[in-house]
């Protein structure tokens, strides 16, 4: 199994100051954090597991994300 599929996935929705809003990307619940418990090099559109109270960058699952959006646009710009 992923380690992904066992911990609760978060997306990096907007960081405002110090503050993380991030966003379950399953239940699509919302929570600010203060970014000096996220890694280091987060960003909007990270994604990151919660592993017993420990945030990690998920870089695949990120990766795997930006290029299914890229290819939503790609479709809607082939059918305009």
């Amino acid at each position: 199994m992923d380690k992904g599929d066992k911990f609760m996935k978060w997306a990096v929705d907007k960081i405002i100051n110090s503050i993380a809003i991030i966003e379950n990307i399953n239940t699509l619940e919302k929570k600010e954090i203060d970014i000096t418990i996220l890694p280091f090099s987060i960003h909007e559109g990270s994604i990151l597991i919660n592993k017993d109270g420990i945030y990690e960058l998920e870089l695949n699952e990120e990766e795997r994300r930006r290029k299914l959006i890229e290819e939503r646009f790609k479709r809607l710009r082939n059918n305009s």
